[in-house]
């Protein structure tokens, strides 16, 4: 097959057309890992909503997974077993295998680009607990996790963020993309590029691809109380589902157990695994007596169940009764300072708490996002259970592999980047060499155009800040850690509420130059759509598994659910009901060693 030669930036109608091998959205973990991978093989650009380094992978903390067995015996059979089993059975246990055998080399890969791991006494990459990982399947914590200070994410980011430059990776800083350019061709759709909006001018760009890394994290804003950033709105899962492609498992939302009370900001597992104790208002080590054997280092869902059920009962902390405690004052001064100085910090600036002295208040907090775009083992997007996207690929957050089922282990989502992030790069950069770039449509930017446009152009009198406010807070109260059908039915009610005020939406600022009141309103969009699918995945699975906990089904029925669900765009999401516009269907998990049993810690 013939190769186009890439072009220099032209200039039509008004819209800026670039054309790379690979464009690579989002600049994170994920989206720089395959920029290292790709930038030496193919002419790679990486379009980013942030300056690279400002990134959520920079708020990672406690550490990334790997069995080393620097410090005590491990294996990767068994990181798998505890990647499986922590995911609820849920996981494709084919992507586990990969994550737990690719782990060692994606360590030793970030050491030798310059990582500044925490080290033993012999100069060895220093490890620690974290919860949900363990030693002979089950039988004991162990340390797995591969760690610097509680800075983990934020020395990745800075280490690829250098490796990229090194390599003379064309980085497109605060261009916000907002569209996937599709086109049939021979009655297949594959993908021909993207279309941004460049913050600092507010032209429209169009970047003309032959394979494009879709690398753009979560989407934790849909709730009040998260760990994730303002800019954390799902705009590339987003996207996929408004080109009517599939988005997998999205009733699986993590909440973190240890969320700083009333805020949401995160306080890393890793205190735990260096001791810290989870307390109730009696000063009980609640743990355990529903974990009994690794106790505070339970996986995530349980911990964070586990923990409202405390304040449900009664045994909640505070003047309101509505949280618990984070004790680590028998950890020391020295700990707290050198191995967890961020979250030590963090409690003194924001609670006013000193950790050394006193517990802190700790509340779970929305954290992750289990389900999204669907991919297979080589990155490659689906369009439904088996079917190839050509040219497509998705990694990190944003992605759904599934690597993490029902419940993601901590420390799996910084592997999961590196590893996943690699070999999108990889594999993109070998599609390249033989695809030819596909024909652009007449007007490529003509939908994004119209939306801007029409929310500039708007006098409405609705607001975002106040439809957000409304989803946010109704998300926290029906949709978090627990959930019933009632919860359910009335968050529905209240999104479609939502959506038809969102059509009367207006922006103050009217300009062009950095009019990021008009982006926010089409995160808000985004946001919109994504809790509209969360919630109506969530009422079809009638149990209880991993991060999704239905009050009115507590167990789990591996008879019925033991399936991913898949959910499908079949409508105008704006004049009709969810159930008008959304298909669900269903995906066989990929099991190879380890069958479905109940979960004990």
């Amino acid at each position: 097959m013939t190769t186009t030669a890439p072009i220099e930036s032209t200039v039509i109608d008004g819209v800026h057309y670039h054309q790379y091998d690979i464009v690579i959205v989002g600049a994170g973990g994920a989206g720089m890992r395959a920029a290292i991978e790709a930038g030496p093989k193919a002419r790679t650009a990486v379009i980013s909503k942030l300056y690279p380094t400002r990134s959520h992978t920079g708020a990672a903390q406690g550490g990334m997974a790997a069995a080393l067995a620097n410090v005590e015996e491990d294996s990767w059979e068994w990181h798998t077993f505890d990647t499986v089993k922590g995911g609820d059975y849920l996981v494709d246990q084919d992507a586990a295998e990969i994550l737990a055998k690719e782990a060692i080399d994606a360590v030793i890969d970030l050491e030798n680009m310059g990582l500044p791991f925490n080290r033993t006494p012999d100069g060895k990459i220093d490890q620690r607990r974290f919860g949900g990982h363990t030693a002979d399947h089950g039988k004991s914590p162990v340390r797995r996790a591969c760690y610097a200070a509680d800075r983990t994410g934020h020395m990745i980011l800075q280490t690829l963020y250098q490796n990229c430059v090194k390599h003379g990776i064309e980085f497109f800083n605060e261009f916000y993309v907002l569209d996937l350019i599709m086109a049939e061709i021979d009655g297949v759709q594959q993908q021909a590029g993207v279309v941004a909006y460049e913050l600092r001018t507010g032209e429209i760009h169009v970047f003309h691809s032959k394979a494009t890394i879709f690398a753009t994290g979560g989407f934790g804003k849909i709730f009040k109380t998260t760990s994730n950033a303002h800019t954390l709105t799902g705009d590339g899962v987003g996207i996929i589902w408004r080109k009517k492609l599939p988005l997998e498992d999205m009733e699986f939302f993590q909440f973190h157990p240890t969320g700083l009370a009333g805020l949401g900001i995160l306080l890393t597992e890793g205190a735990r695994g260096e001791g810290a104790i989870l307390r109730n208002a009696s000063g009980e080590r609640f743990m355990e007596r529903y974990a009994p054997t690794i106790k505070d280092l339970a996986p995530r869902d349980i911990v964070a169940r586990c923990m409202v059920q405390e304040v449900l009962d009664g045994r909640g902390a505070g003047p309101h009764k509505d949280y618990v405690y984070l004790d680590c004052t028998h950890l020391g001064a020295e700990v707290l300072e050198t191995k967890l100085p961020d979250i030590t910090e963090f409690a003194r600036t924001y609670l006013g708490v000193d950790p050394v002295v006193e517990p802190v208040p700790v509340f779970p907090t929305a954290h992750y996002a289990m389900g999204g775009i669907p991919t297979n083992v080589k990155a490659e997007v689906l369009a439904d259970n088996t079917t190839v996207v050509p040219g497509l690929y998705a990694a990190g957050e944003c992605a759904c592999v599934s690597v993490h089922g029902s419940n993601r282990l901590g420390t799996n989502s910084l592997l999961d980047i590196n590893v996943f992030g690699k070999r999108s790069g990889n594999n993109a950069a070998e599609y390249v060499k033989t695809a030819d770039f596909v024909p652009l449509p007449e007007d490529p930017a003509a939908e994004v155009r119209g939306m801007l446009e029409g929310i500039r152009s708007s006098t409405g009198s609705e607001r975002v800040a106040q439809i957000r406010k409304e989803l946010q807070e109704s998300m926290d109260r029906c949709a978090q850690v627990f959930r019933t059908e009632e919860s359910l039915e009335e968050v529905t009610g209240i999104i479609h509420g939502l959506r038809e005020r969102y059509r009367d939406v207006a922006v103050h600022d009217k300009g062009r130059r950095f009019n990021t009141d008009l982006l926010e309103a089409v995160e808000l969009g985004f946001l919109l759509d994504l809790a509209e699918v969360l919630v109506f995945s969530a009422k079809n699975r009638k149990e209880s598994r991993g991060g999704h906990m239905r009050d009115d089904y507590p167990k789990r029925d591996d008879e019925n659910y033991m399936q991913h669900t898949m959910a499908y765009l079949t409508g105008d999401p704006h004049s009709s009901t969810a159930a008008d516009h959304i298909r669900l269907d269903w995906k066989p998990v990929v099991i190879t060693n380890y069958q479905p049993m109940e979960r004990k810690y």
